[in-house]
C-alpha cells in the first residue's frame, strides 16, 4: 500500500491538531480508549465539544497551553493509502522542529485562521515548504464555522497567498485550497453543505487522489547503500546484495551502474524486494539489488548509473537552517551526515541569514537557533553529492556536534 508523509503548519491556535484529530476520527483511526479519554477531557474542561486536539498533543506542556511544541507523528489508513502525519509546531522558536517535520514529508497542509488570514508566520510555513521543496501544498482555511461560511473571506486571503505564492523560487508545485472546519468537519473528510459555493475536494479527498508522480520529485537515480545481504546458508550460500532505498528515479535489471567513491563498474543482474523478485525498482523502493560481478562494495558506498555521476568536491556550498543553542560560527567542526556517510567537517565561512519571508538576506557572520543562512564547509574527504534542487536525497546532509552527537543542523547543497 502506498505511504503518503504530510507536515502540518501553521500559526498557534490556527487548529493543525483539531484538523489531525477529526482526520482520525471521522476516518474511525481512534482506539476507543484514546476516543473515551477525548470525551471526558472535553467535558471536564466544560465543552460542548471534542477536543481533538487532544489526539495528537502528548506533552503536559502542550496540553497545558494549548499549543504544540515537539513533532508528533500520528498513523492512519484509509482502504487506499497509508498516512504519516507529522504535527509540527508553528511558533518562530520551534522553526527546527517544523524543518525536521517537513523534510521527509511529501505533502505540506498550511492551516490559515479564516479570521486572520494571511499572517507573518504564514509566510515563514510557506517559505520552509519552498526550501524543502515539497511539492504537494494544501491551503487549508480554517474555522470557516467562525466568519459565517463567508465565501468572500476565503476569496481574499486566496489572493492574498496567491500574491505570496508568486515569489516562490520552486514553480514545479502544487498549491491547492480548501476552505473548512476541523472543529465541526466540514470539508474534513465529508463535504459539507454550509459552503455551496465550493464545489472542489475535500481535505481527504485530496490527499486520497494524489499519486506518486504527484508528490516525488524527479531526478537522476541513487542508491545509498544501507548494509550488505550475506546469508550464507545452504539455499543462498554465494549470494550478495546491497540493501537500501531508491532515490530520484527507476533502476533496471541491466543497467551499467557505478559505485562511489571506488568508481567500480557493474551491471545491474537482479533486484529483491522481500521474497519477490523484479525487473525494475521504482523511486522510493526500499530494495536488495544484486550485481552481476562480486565487487567492493560496503555501507556508505553509493550505487549510480554510470552515465549519471554525481558532483565530487571537499567544499560545499549550502543553506542550514541551525538547530542548536550553541551558535554556528566559522571554525567550528562537526560531521557531516550526508545519506549513509559520514564525513569531518569544518564551517567555512557564515555568508548570511536568510529572511523567512522572502524579503532576502541579511550579511551575517553567524547563525543562532532557529535561524536559516548560507554557509560554506569544508570536508575531511570529497562526497558524491547533487545540489538538493536537482535531488532532494544526496542534495541534504544534517550536522553532528561531535562532541555529544546531537544533530545540531539540517542543510542543502545549493
Amino acid at each position: 500500500m502506498e505511504v503518503l508523509k504530510i507536515a502540518t503548519a501553521g500559526s498557534v491556535d490556527d487548529g493543525k491538531s483539531t484538523l489531525i484529530g477529526r482526520l482520525l476520527y471521522d476516518t474511525q483511526s481512534l482506539t476507543t480508549d484514546k476516543l473515551e479519554a477525548i470525551e471526558k477531557s472535553s467535558k471536564q474542561k466544560g465543552y460542548d465539544y471534542l477536543d481533538f486536539s487532544l489526539a495528537t498533543d502528548g506533552l503536559v506542556a502542550e496540553r497545558e497551553q494549548g499549543i504544540t511544541i515537539d513533532v508528533a507523528h500520528i498513523y492512519f489508513s484509509t482502504a487506499k493509502k497509508s498516512y504519516i502525519i507529522a504535527d509540527t509546531p508553528g511558533h518562530v522558536e520551534y522553526t527546527r522542529n517544523m524543518v525536521t517535520g517537513a523534510s521527509t514529508s511529501q505533502v505540506s497542509i498550511i492551516l490559515i485562521d479564516a479570521r486572520k488570514g494571511v499572517i507573518e508566520q504564514t509566510y515563514r510555513h510557506f517559505f520552509i515548504n519552498n526550501l524543502l521543496r515539497v511539492k504537494e501544498v494544501i491551503v487549508a482555511v480554517n474555522k470557516m464555522d467562525l466568519v459565517d461560511y463567508s465565501e468572500e473571506v476565503y476569496a481574499k486571503i486566496k489572493a492574498d497567498f496567491e500574491a505570496l505564492n508568486a515569489k516562490s523560487t520552486f514553480k514545479e508545485q502544487n498549491v491547492s485550497y480548501i476552505p473548512l472546519s476541523a472543529l465541526t468537519g466540514d470539508n474534513v473528510v465529508d463535504k459539507t453543505d454550509a459552503m455551496p459555493w465550493y464545489k472542489g475536494q475535500t481535505i481527504l479527498e485530496h490527499l486520497e487522489a494524489l499519486e506518486p508522480a504527484d508528490v516525488y520529485e524527479k531526478g537522476q537515480a541513487r542508491f545509498p547503500v544501507q548494509t550488505v545481504i550475506r546469508p550464507k546458508t545452504d539455499q543462498y550460500h554465494d549470494f550478495r546484495g546491497y540493501a537500501g532505498k531508491l532515490y530520484g528515479s527507476s533502476i533496471k535489471v541491466g543497467d551499467a551502474v557505478t559505485v562511489l567513491p571506488s568508481l567500480t563498474q557493474s551491471k545491474v543482474s537482479n533486484i529483491h524486494f522481500f521474497d519477490k523478485q523484479f525487473d525494475e525498482a521504482s523511486v522510493g523502493s526500499s530494495v536488495t539489488i544484486e550485481l552481476e560481478n562480486d565487487i567492493n562494495v560496503t555501507r556508505g558506498d553509493m550505487i549510480v548509473k554510470t552515465s549519471e555521476l554525481p558532483k565530487v568536491e571537499k567544499e560545499i556550498h549550502t543553506t542550514v537552517c541551525w538547530m542548536d543553542s550553541k551558535k554556528l560560527v566559522p571554525g567550528a567542526k562537526y560531521f557531516v551526515q550526508h545519506n549513509t556517510n559520514r564525513v569531518l567537517a569544518k564551517i567555512d565561512r557564515v555568508k548570511n541569514v536568510i529572511a523567512t519571508d522572502f524579503s532576502g538576506t541579511t550579511e551575517a557572520s553567524q547563525l543562532a537557533i532557529n535561524e536559516i543562512g548560507e554557509v560554506s564547509i569544508k570536508l575531511s574527504k570529497a562526497i558524491y553529492f547533487d545540489a538538493y534542487n536537482d535531488n532532494k536525497s544526496n542534495g541534504a546532509f544534517i550536522l553532528i556536534d561531535a562532541t555529544t552527537n546531537a544533530t545540531a543542523g539540517v542543510g542543502f547543497i545549493r
